[in-house]
């Protein structure tokens, strides 16, 4: 599993990054957790607001962090 964090360094974009790693470590997952800072790659991905977060290169979360509990069940997806 590919866990994309999209955001240019912001204090949210590290927050997130934080606690999907938690998520993913806390679920048991065989993951990958990439940062994705360049503004033209997470344009790509037709995001427009960060922080967001990706999972297997589709979007689940834009603009906010959610908590340790609602990116399990994202991941579990």
């Amino acid at each position: 599993m590919k866990i994309q964090i999209l955001g240019t360094g912001c204090p949210k974009c590290k927050k997130l990054a934080e606690v999907a790693d938690a998520a993913a470590k806390e679920s048991g997952l065989d993951y990958e957790l990439e940062k994705v800072t360049d503004i033209n790659q997470i344009m790509a991905f037709g995001v427009m607001m960060t922080p967001a977060l990706a999972v297997d290169g589709t979007v689940k979360v834009v603009g906010k962090v959610p908590s340790i509990e609602e990116i399990k069940r994202i991941l579990k997806q």
